[in-house]
């Protein structure tokens, strides 16, 4: 997994804006700081908690000038189904093939293999700070896709490095 202090690798990842499919890249996000969330699957109990309790909060993270970018392995039109269907209100990016979970090391070989689900390259959840540089100022992945990332540490470092940007 990456850490502290590397430099995030930018991505090209398609999103679904008004117009319908589009790329975003975390390069075009640089001069704020990011926030990405990864996040195993769409319509998922936890994911769907996870990302509901970020959009109740987000007047907290746009008051820290902080982007919010979820990825999930998901198709853009699955991910806006099911933003639609919870009320989640952030920007969402496909990462369709796990290029970008690979990249940034959080990727599952095998996910729920106790169950017989051999879907690898499937992001564990995640979460990492990235700050207007593209460097990473906080990083955290759990092996157990029911343990939420620590949002009070992340929200922590937002205003920790906030006099910094």
């Amino acid at each position: 997994m990456l850490t502290v202090g590397e430099t995030a690798p930018d991505f090209k990842l398609t999103t679904l804006g008004e117009e319908g499919p589009k790329h975003i890249t975390l390069s075009e996000n640089l001069g704020q700081p990011t926030v990405l969330l990864f996040v195993p699957m769409a319509f998922t109990s936890v994911c769907t908690k996870e990302l509901c309790s970020v959009t109740e909060e987000m007047s907290e993270y746009e008051s820290l000038d902080a982007k919010i970018i979820a990825i999930s392995g998901d198709s853009p039109f699955a991910q806006a189904a099911w933003a639609e269907k919870e009320g989640i209100k952030l920007t969402f990016a496909s990462d369709y093939e796990h290029d970008v979970a690979k990249e940034y090391g959080i990727a599952y070989e095998s996910f729920l293999p106790e169950k017989n689900l051999t879907m690898g390259g499937v992001p564990k959840r995640s979460a990492f700070v990235i700050d207007p540089n593209g460097i990473i100022q906080y990083a955290e992945s759990n092996d157990d896709p029911g343990k939420l990332p620590s949002f009070e540490e992340i929200k922590s470092k937002l205003v920790e490095k906030l006099i910094f940007y």
